[in-house]
């Protein structure tokens, strides 16, 4: 978990770190001569090669020098700066004395306070030395004043809509002005309204969210007893009381509980993504108090280290004063209660620590990055590139016209007029899209349960080449059988558990017989079983003590839920528990032994003490790497553990120690003083426990089997022939991993392995890697220490080789080098990537790849909430990315294309009719029209493109190979682009000429026939391009036309030409006259049937794949 973190202030830190000792390492050698002097330079040296990989390239030498934080440098800078005088000015010093009061005017404006440790005394918040932060939560993005410059930026910050805007504001110089404001205003002003509502709807849930968080209410305890306190009004110092299934509203010091063990459990979903309750421990000095009033009259307080990111480690003591001698108590993570968490059980009474910014949970909130899909990069290019073809063409008209007169003037003109090359409608129409494709997914019941996160990005479903898996919880359910326990000469699998029954039965009940024999005094059960055979009753003993330390070294609660429902009082009476088994679950939890199960230590342990015997006995179970070194020689263990990976089982090493009464002793005193270290606490406990875990006494090898999700191999072998390449990337043993490499088809049964050597240096990374090279069509398995050697000096070359293997597989992989290996196949490949995982380990692959899924598994939600498309099951993956992924693709690609072509016609049109009428910079069509036709007369059958699907849902999952087509990127591309200019251009040319060649003496009736002529065309178009027919496009196609029909009729006066010129309207009587429908529908036959006519033989000549299928 901790590997997701973001470091980025400890980054900085280590940056300006080696930037400064850069510094003094010239200071002194340009200062100290002599032995000394050299000494400093040569380690010097060493130390800035080992960084040099941490150098930020942005600094310069200047930048160095300016670094007001170094003294030593000052002097000198100031000195050279002087010497240059005027010079520097002119050269670029003006440049730096702005930057420096930019720089300083910032930090006067948001002075970043500096995080301290703190003493907190319990109750007088008024003691605090220094003010902290208010306890208030704001996920807010903006305030009433940055709302509306914010969400400007955002909106001009893409080339589209900073172009209209330009263009708009135009309209406002009288010399410049085309047609009327609203005919640019209306689609802008559309599209920032949009933009703005759902901006403000979702800041303003953000603004309800956070005040009914703030303004929940709290039990606070004062010398005059319980006061009710709102949660942003809590302050440190303040003593809080929270009641079972209540959020615990900032970071706490556990002072207090109900529970009379003194510990009690909370609920961690929301701040790590576990779903394991932990346990949490009271400081035992104020839970011994009698009452709860007694807090107040003892004199104590809290040294709390300063706010961190860690939400896995504190250190910090507890000190009480009044007595004689001072109560000195170490606290470390089991006596913290972290903001955002939830009491699971009892009632709790905390001192709070840090309030608001300073919490865990909100320094570890960081903002993802904001994904954009490739579709839209793309049609941002075409965007550009039609913006250099409407410049183009302005000057050509201007050239033609001869340069008279103002000729700029009329430049800029000719820009305007054209300016609708460039759709504005092309956001909103895509924007709509993806909200639609979202919507689909999220209502398709064959994947019930999926969400859709990130609205932005569904057509990126439909280009992936990589895909990379995450195994424990993706491919397997995370649901551990156990199947196996090896004793070293006997093994006992799940056919013969029943005996190990038998033989803990018969040992315990020697145990109780020989009890009740001895009156008080108990013997252990070895020495009453002298009758039985020697290795019976060795066999019988060992499974007696291996069972006894599995069953004592864990982490698991029984956990009674009260029948007496919420405790009222103050003073917390002892309530019934129902002790019956209907009563109880059971609840694992950490830490709740002395050495906690890590990550970094990969075992765990617990010391107890026999009741009967007094025996002091230290058990441990842990992972075979780590405790091979620590059990007694024997011969059997690595090749155990080997035989059972290679069955796919899970491993676990269980090991005991007998301690005497000294050595416990000697041990608890060196625990303690480790423990209330303020620094290096971690290294310094973990010395200690290091120093009793040496030559244990080998106990028991238990294997567990992880199954396999449902249909993971239908679902993997689809994917592998839709032609994407799955990598698996976990954190589990090299044969484990290779056993569910192979288990779940990820490699095929004949399918060569090649298992990579572990290499430590160049030299072996250079031959392993020769001979993988000789390999063909064999998968690759990797260990993340191996891959991190060969990353050092043969990146290029290893991720070369790797992607040409079938199958991937990395083991032994962190969560950072998860992410790495994300990023380095985006750098080297170009191609999309798409991380899929459950847990918080895989949080930072799935925010680095181009699309990341989420499954909502058995490790919480963690994962599925950072994701970009979050689904129950694996099995799923193949209908998001066959079905919804090819179709969002296909369907964004048309729309956008045919909006282009929507925008490229009505241009070409303007072209044809300027160059007629002797270059005039003059609109055809008036400013209703233009609105008129990139809404209501062609949005809804453009938009309607959106339910179009080329293949049925059926056959696409049949046959994945069809989405191989998709990630070569063909239904976008400059090539299909320049067919739909080409179809413009030609389209826009027949319109306005024919309408020109046919309008006989009656000049004005020209933009009726046209505009006409353009609608019906515009709408057989949208026919040409459908695949599949659905009902709703029918009705948008008629809805469409009935508006135009009725516009005629009522909205007359804009059919003029010019600025109502030649003082003519469109009259009624002329659109119902024979001549009128014939002429049009001349012109429409003769600008879309050679396309109808191409289509068709293309269709027979070279049909597409998926046409091959359907007929």
């Amino acid at each position: 978990m901790a590997d997701q973190i973001p470091l980025y202030p400890v980054r900085s830190a280590v940056v300006a770190a080696v930037a400064a000792n850069r510094k003094r390492a010239a200071y002194y050698s340009a200062a100290g001569s002599g032995p000394g002097g050299e000494r400093h330079n040569r380690y010097q040296l060493e130390d800035e090669s080992s960084h040099l990989d941490e150098m930020p390239l942005m600094m310069s030498e200047e930048g160095f020098e300016n670094d007001e934080s170094d003294y030593h440098t000052l002097p000198r800078a100031r000195v050279t700066y002087r010497r240059r005088g005027i010079e520097w000015l002119v050269c670029g010093g003006w440049k730096f004395l702005c930057t420096s009061c930019c720089d300083w005017l910032i930090n006067i404006c948001r002075k970043k306070k500096e995080l301290k440790a703190r003493t907190v005394w319990l109750g007088y918040p008024e003691k605090c030395e220094e003010k902290y932060p208010k306890n208030s939560i704001k996920n807010q993005k903006y305030n009433i004043f940055t709302f509306i410059p914010g969400v400007l930026y955002e909106q001009f910050k893409f080339f589209l809509n900073l172009y209209f805007l330009v263009v708009s504001c135009s309209q406002f110089v009288p010399a410049l002005k085309i047609g009327y404001l609203y005919t640019y205003w209306a689609p802008l002003g559309f599209v920032l309204a949009v933009t703005m509502i759902r901006e403000a709807v979702d800041e303003f849930r953000r603004f309800q969210r956070d005040k009914e968080m703030n303004s929940q209410l709290y039990s606070k305890l004062t010398i005059r007893g319980k006061v009710q306190v709102k949660s942003s009004d809590i302050q440190v110092g303040d003593l809080i009381i929270v009641e079972k299934n209540q959020r615990i509203p900032s970071d706490m010091v556990f002072l207090r509980t109900s529970e009379k063990t003194g510990s009690c459990f909370i609920r961690t979903d929301q701040l790590d993504g576990e779903t394991d309750w932990k346990l949490k421990v009271a400081v035992s000095c104020t839970q011994r108090l009698p009452a709860l009033g007694d807090l107040f009259s003892i004199s104590a307080y809290v040294y709390a280290q300063k706010p961190q990111l860690d939400i896995h480690g504190f250190e910090g003591t507890f000190t009480r004063e009044d007595s004689d001698p001072p109560i000195h108590e170490s606290l470390s993570i089991e006596n913290t209660l972290w903001a955002s968490t939830v009491v699971a059980s009892g009632t709790v009474i905390g001192v709070v620590i840090y309030t608001g910014k300073e919490t865990r949970s909100v320094m570890n909130t960081s903002n993802p990055k904001n994904k954009v899909g490739l579709l839209d990069l793309e049609l941002n290019q075409l965007t550009k590139a039609l913006f250099l073809a409407l410049v183009a063409l302005s000057i050509v008209m201007v050239t033609l016209q001869g340069f008279v007169g103002p000729w700029y003037r009329n430049l800029f003109r000719f820009l305007l007029l054209f300016s609708y090359i460039i759709p504005i409608s092309l956001r909103v129409n895509l924007d709509m899209g993806k909200a639609a494709y979202g919507w689909m997914i999220m209502k398709d019941e064959h994947i019930p349960g999926t969400v859709v996160r990130t609205s932005t990005i569904p057509e990126e479903l439909g280009r992936l080449v990589y895909l990379l898996t995450d195994k424990t919880g993706t491919l397997t359910q995370n649901e551990m059988i156990f199947k196996r326990l090896h004793l070293g000469t006997v093994s006992y699998g799940t056919d013969t558990m029943d005996e190990i029954q038998n033989h803990i039965i018969n040992s315990y009940s020697q145990m109780f017989a020989q009890a009740s024999g001895n009156g008080t005094s108990s013997t252990p059960s070895r020495k009453s079983q002298s009758s039985t055979p020697k290795v019976r009753k060795s066999v019988s003993s060992r499974i007696h003590e291996a069972v006894k330390a599995i069953a004592l070294c864990h982490n698991v609660t029984p956990v009674y839920e009260s029948r007496a429902g919420v405790i009222s009082e103050t003073e917390y009476a002892e309530v019934d528990q129902d002790f019956s088994d209907e009563n109880r679950t059971y609840q694992a939890s950490s830490p709740d032994e002395i050495f906690p199960f890590t990550s970094e230590s990969k075992r765990m342990g617990i010391i107890v003490r026999d009741e009967s015997t007094a025996e002091i006995t230290f058990y441990m179970k842990g992972a075979d790497v780590a405790m091979s070194s620590i059990v007694q020689y024997n011969d059997w263990l690595e090749e155990e553990c080997g035989n059972m990976a290679r069955e796919g089982l899970r491993t676990l090493v269980v090991a005991k120690k007998s301690l005497t009464e000294e050595q416990y002793q000697d041990f608890e005193n060196r625990y303690s003083q480790a423990k209330l270290s303020i620094h290096d606490r971690t290294l310094k406990v973990a010395a200690v426990v290091e120093s009793v875990e040496r030559e244990m006494e080998l106990l028991c090898l238990t294997g567990v089997e992880d199954q396999l999700q449902a249909d993971v191999r239908p679902a993997l072998e689809m994917l592998r022939n839709a032609g994407i390449k799955i990598w698996m990337l976990t954190g589990d043993k090299l044969e484990t991993a290779t056993c569910i490499a192979k288990s779940s088809h990820l490699v095929s049964r004949t399918q060569d392995i090649h298992i990579f050597r572990p290499v430590t240096n160049r030299g072996e990374a250079h031959l392993e890697l020769n001979a993988f090279r000789r390999k063909h069509d064999c998968a690759l398995v990797i260990a993340g220490d191996s891959l991190e050697v060969c990353l050092k000096y043969y990146e290029h070359e290893l991720v070369e080789l790797a992607c040409q293997c079938p199958a991937v597989v990395c083991c032994r992989c962190s969560p950072t080098q998860k992410a790495h290996i994300v990023k380095l196949l985006q750098q080297h490949t170009g191609k999309r990537t798409c991380a899929i995982g459950d847990g918080g380990n895989d949080v930072s692959m799935i925010q680095a790849a181009d699309c990341g899924i989420g499954i909502e598994g058995k490790e919480g939600k963690q994962a599925s909430l950072a994701a970009d498309f979050s689904i129950t099951q694996f099995k799923h993956i193949g209908r998001l990315l066959m079905v919804h992924g090819r179709n969002s693709y296909k369907r964004s690609a048309a729309l956008g294309q045919f909006v282009m072509h929507r925008g490229l016609i009505i241009s070409t049109m303007q072209a044809v009719f300027s160059s007629v009428f002797y270059f005039a910079s003059v609109p055809l069509y008036q400013g209703f029209l233009m609105v008129g036709y990139a809404t209501i007369y062609t949005m809804f059958p453009v938009f309607s493109l959106v339910l179009d699907q080329d293949v049925k849902p059926e056959m696409a999952l049949l046959y994945p190979e069809l989405y191989k087509d998709l990630t070569k990127g063909r239904s976008l591309s400059f090539k299909t682009f320049l067919i739909w200019v080409l179809i413009s251009i030609y389209q826009g040319g027949i319109l306005m000429y024919g309408a020109l060649v046919l309008f006989e003496s009656e000049f004005v009736h020209v933009v009726a026939i046209s505009f006409t002529a353009l609608i019906l065309t515009e709408l057989l178009m949208v026919a040409l391009t459908i695949r599949t027919w659905h009902w709703l496009m029918v009705v948008a196609e008629f809805l469409s036309l009935g508006c135009y029909v009725a516009s005629l009729a009522f909205l007359n006066e804009y059919f003029g030409i010019g600025r109502v010129s030649f003082g003519a309207f469109l009259d009624v009587a002329f659109i119902t006259t024979v001549t009128f429908l014939w002429k049009v529908s001349a012109i429409t036959v003769v600008s879309c049937l050679p396309l109808y006519i191409l289509k068709y033989l293309k269709r027979k000549l070279s049909p597409p794949s998926y046409s091959k299928l359907t007929s």
